[in-house]
């Protein structure tokens, strides 16, 4: 028997879910460019500048999510007194976009 599929929630980056498809779609054209790059035996420099960029059009969607999810997320439940679990997973969540 097919179990019944739960409602998706809605989060605040809903607001920004165009810009954030319109990003990744760019991304995922820069990684097609930087395997044509490969293919073609291209200088070492110009493959680690596109994945450079490439990086960097990745953190870039990883802090516009990280900023709705503190807008959104993070303040209703500090606002409805559970940030106490919001808090350390907030923490953990900034320290792995840091690293990257």
């Amino acid at each position: 028997m097919a179990q019944a599929t739960p409602h998706a929630q809605e989060y605040l980056y809903s607001k920004d879910k165009d810009n954030l498809l319109q990003r990744m779609r760019r991304i995922e054209g820069q990684a097609r460019g930087i395997q044509k790059m490969i293919e073609e035996d291209r200088y070492c420099p110009e493959i680690i500048q596109q994945l450079t960029a490439m990086a960097r059009a990745g953190k870039e969607v990883s802090l516009l999510l990280l900023q709705d999810h503190i807008e959104g997320c993070v303040a209703d439940e500090i606002k409805h007194n559970h940030g106490g679990k919001m808090i350390p997973e907030l923490i953990g969540l900034i320290r792995r976009v840091m690293r990257t």
